[in-house]
Parts: structure tokens; sequence; C-alpha cells
């Protein structure tokens, strides 16, 4: 029996990049070998098994053949005759092919080693065609990797081009394709993501619309200046709200990109309110009964947080606007952390019951913000 550190983590030392997950691939074994060491087995579909003190996944080798449509159409073969070379020719690009033994030596049959020197995202072989999700995966790699100067063969261009015009990218569930957008969100280029789906064909199929341009233009989405001081979490939240923004402009009819990618409902209202007052503060000078309204909508007494967020992404969409700078917009930024200090004792003292409580606290809340505006 015989183990090998694979894929990203051997990729990733290469490169001089933090390793944050390991997989290995065992050769030679049965599962009742991994067993008799403690392993434990959480593989469905195929034999892989968790070792029991790291916790870290151990595969036996494998070889894969297409059963059916998308990227679950596959039967597995998992056997002591199965070689290291097998495992690695059904990976999808070379440069996620290489294996380190537990001597520190590379095995790198397939030259993803010279890619990475080169700066290549190239398939390992023609098999890739056969899963359309490593479209996807391709398109999240080169804008992950795209701070490197990393760029896709040709060749492998032309077979996502190929993998797009089998029809296959629409037996991906909106569930799978989010996963690998979200991974794609949390990148140093995101927008090349959806630049390399656009250029092969797939975000038209994904997003059920047509791009009105040869050219993908994601200008929100580049404004990274946002995201600096965001938490994981919270960039993610933003980058999707300005990247939905964007394509809605570049398709038609404009799509409905939460509900085309299945995104969780918070990110969807976020989007969906940030275009909201986009709009409205584009269109229109706001009042002070406005601003309170736009609180309401929002729900930003009680969640003020989601509201900061769509302020942030509305910030960056109207940056260099006349309107950026204009007095209701800058009320609308500042007023909500002081008219969330108004007390309601005084209300409580006075007498006032059930709704009447609420009236009288936005009549104080009004009074606030209409103040603002002459101060």
């Amino acid at each position: 029996m015989q183990v090998y550190l694979v894929g990203g983590a051997v990729r990733d030392e290469l490169l001089g990049l933090p390793v944050h997950e390991r997989d290995y691939v065992v050769v030679g074994a049965h599962p009742e070998d991994l067993l008799a060491k403690g392993f434990v087995p959480v593989g469905n579909d195929f034999p892989v098994f968790l070792h029991p003190q790291t916790h870290e996944e151990y595969a036996l080798a494998r070889t894969e053949r297409k059963s059916g449509s998308g990227y679950t159409g596959f039967s597995c073969y998992a056997a002591p005759d199965v070689t290291l070379e097998d495992d690695l020719l059904r990976r999808d690009l070379t440069i996620n092919a290489i294996a380190k033994d537990e001597h520190g030596e590379f095995y790198d049959p397939y030259n993803g080693i010279r890619d990475l020197t080169h700066r290549v995202l190239r398939h390992v072989s023609p098999a890739f065609s056969e899963d359309p999700l490593r479209v996807l995966r391709v398109a999240r790699f080169a804008a992950r990797f795209k701070q490197f100067d990393f760029h896709i063969a040709e060749e492998t261009l032309r077979l996502m081009q190929q993998v797009v015009a089998s029809g296959e990218i629409s037996h991906l569930t909106a569930e799978r394709v989010w996963l690998e957008t979200r991974k794609a969100l949390a990148t140093e280029n995101p927008e090349v993501y959806f630049q390399v789906l656009h250029e092969v064909g797939a975000l038209d199929i994904i997003l059920s619309a047509t791009t009105r341009s040869k050219e993908l233009q994601l200008p929100m989405l580049k404004k990274h200046a946002l995201a600096q001081d965001s938490t994981p979490e919270t960039l993610l939240w933003e980058r999707f709200v300005l990247v939905a923004f964007d394509l809605r402009k570049e398709f038609t009819p404009p799509p409905n990109v939460a509900e085309a990618l299945k995104v969780p409902k918070l990110y969807a209202k976020a989007a969906r309110e940030t275009e909201k007052l986009v709009i409205q503060l584009s269109n229109q000078e706001l009042t002070a009964a406005d601003i309170l309204a736009i609180y309401h909508r929002n729900d930003a007494f009680r969640r003020p947080e989601q509201f900061e967020r769509v302020l942030r992404c509305t910030n960056v969409i109207l940056a260099n606007t006349a309107r950026a700078e204009a007095l209701d917009v800058q009320i609308l930024q500042v007023a909500l952390p002081e008219l969330q200090q108004i007390s309601v004792h005084d209300i409580l003292a006075a007498g006032y019951q059930h709704r009447e409580i609420t009236e009288q606290l936005d009549k104080k809340r009004l009074h606030h913000i209409a103040s603002l505006f002459h101060a």
C-alpha cells in the first residue's frame, strides 16, 4: 500500500502558497486495509476515508467512466490494480494532477509542474469534456490564479466550448453552480470567473438570457475598495450584489441572477433592495419621509448590519456620480445610528400604547431626519 499527497495541496506548495487542506490517494489497497488501521469510511459513491487522528481524507485510487448526464453521471472503479497514473489521469487540470510521496518525491506524469512554471491551466485528457462542472472549475481557477498571470490553454478553451455546445451545462444543478460561484467570488479577481464563462458560452445558459455584447463588462464588481475592510462573509454578500447588478445590465432580458443561482435568501434580498435603492436615488431627491420609508423597507432598525451592506454596495454603484455627494444621500448614510438612539421611555411615560408607540417613535425619527436637512 502506497500513500501520496495529491491535488491542491501539492499545487499550492509548489506555488509557495499556504496549504489549508490535504487530500491523499492510496494505491494498492482494499477498503478493508484502511478499516483495519482505524480509518473511518465517509464516501458514498467511491471509497473515501478519514484518518483516525488527523481526519484528513484518504481515497482509494480509482478510475471513472461516463455513464450518464451531468457531473454525477459517472461509474467509478477502485481496486488495488489502479495505478497512481490512472488516478491522476481522471483529474481536471495538469496542475492538479501532481502527487508527492512520503519521502517528498514528486510524481508528475502529465507535466503539471511544467504548466505551473509557465502559468498555464491545461486539461489532463479528453475525458475533461465528460464533466460539465469542470468548465466552472477552470473558470474559478482562472479567477483565483489571475494574480499570478495564469491563462487558460487555447485547446482547453476549445474543449470548454465543446462541452457548452453539447448541452451538458444544462444538467448542472443551480445549487452546484452557486457553490462554484461562491468560491469564485472569494478570489482576488472574481470578475474573471464570469468573463471566462461568458467567453465559452456557459453564462447565457446558466442565466437563461443572452449577452448584449461580445465582451462582458463588470465595472461594479471590479471596484474592490469596498472589500478591503469586509469580513469574508460580508465580502461574498457584497460581491454577489454587485455582480448581480452588473449582469442585469449585460443580458437581455435582465436575468434574475439570484433565482438562477439559487443563492441564500438574504443575498437575494440584498441584491433586490440595492437595485431598488440605486434607482430611487438616481431618479429623485429624497425627503425625510422617503429616508424613513427606506429604513423601514430594509428593516434597518432591527437588522442594521444587513442594511449597511446594501448601503455599501449602493455607494459603490453611485460613486463618481452627481448624486454620490448629494445632501439627502449623505443623510441617508449617517442618520440611522442617530435614530437608533431615540428612546421610547418618554413615549411610554406619556401613556401611548400598542401601535401608538410606533407612530410616536416614527414622528420623533422623522423630526430628527428633517432637522438634518437644516443643520
